[in-house]
């Protein structure tokens, strides 16, 4: 017959049970300390109250006198009867030195032998032994009675052996009454407190306990969303793997116990972290990442804490920047097909109007304009990637009517660019900045910079005809530089240093994050930023990126992890204006 498994105890349930019996192992103890020395001292008492008892009788000038008389027992018997009821021994008996008792609670024994050892009263000492006399086993104290310097009588007081235990067992009652209550007020104590402890681990037993803790580290360590739980002071409480990533933590860096102020994060993703009130699908940029955050308040009659979920958007920003890119690319191909159809009509009307010689003139002037540009670019920047981005952009800037002009200077050989800086990090810096720069252009004075600029006046000389944009890309043994200068509005001087903040924008919710990108891509890279007015009075935007080694991988520092192309890059070319 097969007896049901039966659930294991909870935690609080063993531990109760183990309080009870180390409860009652105690007060058992207790209890048996207390009767062992109870009886001790209840026979002390005993011995001291018959010596007692002895000593007076012995001492006593009546007592000498009596025993000078022809009848001792007609006076002492009384006597020591009187003794005996109010000291509560068991007997009191008086003898001389040949051990006749005249004196015994029992009359009919007077005049018999004392039943006991003399030997040593006899010799004028004092001494107690336990000893089975008429009334049972007894503790008594024999001494002598002396009368000028010679023993005249001896005299036993004692106490019976079961006078005694009864004492003790009275003692012992009590002791096990008090012992009980001990033991019933432990049992409630460690009932309330056991009860409290059930409610806290929610009735799991120890074994659940531990694989719940098993399984709760293994889950921080598993997911790639990071997980970041503050307690009420804004402390970190837990942070997983994930989480040091995306903060860009260091792995062996003391997190736990530290204020969020001092994780030295962006302001406004410290700001977001220590809100009261709860946050939902947050964007916001770290050295190197973009990352979603969510915050919720842990409250429970008061404020407990924050739990705070991160999520790596880095590439999921990089493919929208792409898919924006690919649009603008659709896009420019669609009016360039739309332009192409007009010039081949135009063609084929002359054509038949009989004006060939003009036909093949108009045909003519038209590639030439068109091959202009493309020649220009991939004879300065041999580089593929920077070359077809080049060439895209000026198609996108051309229909938004800004001509983009690359600087004479510019030169970028074929293979001089290592793997470090990353082709998609160059995409994401020297796109945005172009779309920014067409953008600006593209509104003149009426609006502001792409990046999110105040209007400012417009320099001397400033370029009065088509609105234009410059590109410069040049890169030597040590550097790259990317420079990109428009003919827009430009820049307030007193705005510069916000434009790089993700979010600044004066045109509305949801921009101003290509910027914030362009400066995270370039310092995750090693490089520099830099705003002034441009030449032709608008805003330029200076990019210097150190070259590393030519045949290394990526360089040390740049961004790995969940969501990232190798490099850790952001975006591609994203549309970053504010």
């Amino acid at each position: 017959m097969r007896f049901p498994r039966t659930r294991p105890r909870s935690l609080a349930g063993q531990l109760f049970a183990m309080q009870v019996v180390l409860i009652a192992a105690v007060v058992a103890g207790c209890a048996v300390f207390a009767y062992a020395s109870g009886s001790a001292q209840a026979e002390e008492t005993a011995e001291r109250q018959v010596r007692v008892a002895a000593l007076a009788v012995a001492d006593s000038p009546s007592v000498r006198e009596a025993i000078r008389t022809p009848d001792p027992s007609a006076v002492l018997q009384p006597y020591a009867e009187r003794v005996r009821e109010d000291t509560g021994i068991a007997f009191v008996t008086i003898m001389d030195p040949r051990r006749v008792r005249w004196t015994h609670p029992d009359t009919a024994r007077i005049g018999d032998t004392f039943l006991g050892n003399t030997a040593q009263a006899l010799r004028g000492e004092t001494f107690t032994e336990t000893y089975t006399g008429t009334l049972g086993p007894s503790i008594r104290v024999v001494t002598p009675i002396f009368d000028r310097g010679r023993i005249v009588g001896l005299v036993s007081a004692g106490i019976t052996v079961d006078r005694v235990s009864s004492q003790v067992r009275e003692q012992l009652g009590a002791l096990a009454l008090a012992a009980g209550g001990a033991l019933a007020l432990g049992g409630i104590g460690t009932y309330v407190i056991n009860a409290r402890l059930r409610r806290h681990t929610h009735g799991m037993n120890a074994a659940e306990l531990s694989r719940l803790h098993d399984y709760h580290q293994a889950t921080l360590h598993a997911v790639r969303e990071g997980l970041l739980m503050l307690d009420g002071r804004r402390r970190v409480a837990l942070i997983n793997d994930a989480g040091r990533e995306l903060l860009g933590l260091e792995p062996d860096a003391e997190a736990v116990g530290r204020t969020v102020d001092e994780l030295a994060l962006p302001a406004p993703l410290t700001g977001a972290l220590l809100a009261s009130e709860a946050r939902v699908d947050e964007l916001h940029l770290t050295a190197e990442r973009v990352i979603v955050v969510n915050t919720r308040p842990v409250v429970g009659g008061e404020r407990r804490g924050t739990v705070v979920t991160l999520r790596d958007h880095t590439e999921l920003q990089a493919l929208s920047g792409e898919l924006d890119s690919e649009r603008g690319f659709t896009q420019a191909l669609r009016s360039q097909a739309h332009e192409a159809a007009n010039r081949l009509h135009t063609v084929v009307s002359l054509i038949e109007l009989g004006r060939v010689a003009e036909a093949v003139d108009f045909a003519t002037a038209e590639l030439e304009l068109a091959q202009v540009l493309t020649d220009r670019v991939v004879g300065a920047v041999e580089e593929p990637v920077l070359a077809a981005l080049l060439l895209g952009k000026a198609a996108q800037a051309n229909e938004r009517g800004v001509e983009l002009v690359l600087a004479e200077d510019s030169l970028i050989d074929d293979g001089a660019l290592p793997p470090s800086p990353p082709h998609r990090d160059l995409v994401t810096i020297l796109g945005n900045l172009i779309d920014n720069a067409v953008e600006a252009a593209s509104e003149g004075s009426e609006g502001a910079d792409a990046g999110g600029a105040v209007p400012a006046p417009r320099a001397a000389g400033g370029s009065a005809g088509r609105p234009r944009v410059t590109v410069t890309a040049l890169a030597d043994e040590r550097e790259l530089l990317l420079r990109v200068a428009d003919t827009g509005a430009g820049i307030d001087p007193a705005a510069a240093d916000e434009v790089f903040r993700r979010g600044w924008s004066t045109h509305g919710a949801g921009r101003g994050l290509g910027l914030a990108l362009v400066r995270q891509a370039a310092h995750r890279n090693g490089g520099t930023v830099e705003l002034d007015a441009g030449p032709d009075g608008g805003a330029r935007f200076t990019v210097r990126l150190p070259l590393g080694d030519r045949t290394a991988g990526s360089r040390p520092g740049a961004g790995h992890g969940p969501g990232s192309d190798a490099s850790g890059s952001v975006a591609a070319s994203e549309e970053v204006t504010p």
